[in-house]
């Protein structure tokens, strides 16, 4: 237990107030979390969250719609032609890198967890291209395990602008708001506020006032954190 916890300042206990009244809203508006990339196969779904990356998740679907039907299991992942994977996705971001995680991700998992994509982070951050926010998307979206929050580009920004946070690195801003929120509720985090990223508050500086979680922190509309 972090001492925050055990003598919580009045900052931390407003900010656990705060967090406490956004996950409300988060769980009654998001109730089951569920993530928008397109996937019929647990290691399509682990390729998409490795692409989508520093690229949104619509790009990523454009791509892999037609892909996917010719990558299925980890096999053809794994046996795939790295330069024929590299010039097929050449259209997302830093796609280079990410062709050689994915395939390398799919080697991997078959020589290591005999082709299954594994159920823990410690087994999933071995992977390339897996650190602590892909695990735990892995980890809740095939899995429903809820261990960590991850915090993407959409929960770095609310949670910076909501003042939620200290800190500025994602997997730094993870750890705060596991301390500020209840286990039982980290399902709702990182879900709830990538649709509300993308449905309702985008990251382009706008009147929103009147927006739901705005009205919760009236201060947030004046904040519009820059992009890593």
């Amino acid at each position: 237990m972090q001492s925050s916890e055990l003598f919580p300042t009045k900052a931390f206990a407003e900010r656990k107030e705060r967090a406490k009244k956004i996950v409300a809203y988060l769980k009654k508006t998001y109730p089951v979390p569920k993530s928008e990339l397109l996937y019929e196969t647990p290691f399509q779904f682990v390729a998409s969250v490795i692409l989508s990356a520093q690229a949104t998740d619509k790009m990523v679907n454009l791509v892999t719609a037609p892909l996917w039907k010719k990558y299925r299991t980890i096999d053809d992942f794994a046996d795939a032609d790295l330069a024929t994977f590299t010039k097929e996705i050449s259209s997302i971001s830093f796609y280079q890198n990410k062709a050689k995680y994915v395939l390398g991700a799919a080697q991997y998992i078959r020589e290591h967890y005999a082709g299954e994509v594994p159920k823990t982070e410690s087994e999933l951050v071995k992977l390339p291209g897996v650190a602590y926010k892909t695990a735990h998307v892995v980890l809740g979206e095939l899995y429903g395990v809820y261990e960590g929050i991850p915090t993407d580009t959409h929960v770095r920004r609310f949670a910076i602008r909501f003042d939620l946070v200290d800190s500025r690195e994602l997997t730094k801003i993870s750890k705060e708001l596991e301390m500020l929120i209840p286990k039982e509720d980290w399902r709702y985090v990182n879900n709830g506020l990538v649709l509300y990223g993308r449905y309702v508050c985008s990251a382009i500086p706008h009147p929103c006032e009147d927006h739901p979680l705005t009205k919760i922190w009236p201060a947030a509309a004046r904040v519009w954190p820059k992009a890593r």
